[in-house]
């Protein structure tokens, strides 16, 4: 039995995954961030980054869980 490849983002509505727009995808992620402070305020939130992503990325996440969210949560794997 093989393993089907998602091609387009899926947003939960309803209790089901339907397919939806990559705006749409967004929206419903910013959204879901957005609850999360709202509710627990920004350390409510945390971010994993992983070691074996590039310097990059790793320094894209820590600037959005910093700018965007507002907390220092952040940690990676590297000691491993």
């Amino acid at each position: 039995m093989g393993y089907q490849r998602i091609t387009q983002p899926l947003v939960r509505r309803n209790g089901e995954l339907l397919p939806a727009s990559w705006d749409e995808a967004l929206d419903a992620a910013a959204d879901g961030f957005r609850r999360a402070v709202e509710r627990g305020g920004p350390d409510a939130v945390g971010m994993f980054s992983c070691s074996k992503a590039t310097n990059e990325v790793n320094f894209l996440a820590q600037k959005f869980v910093r700018v965007a969210i507002g907390t220092n949560n952040i940690d990676s794997c590297n000691r491993t």
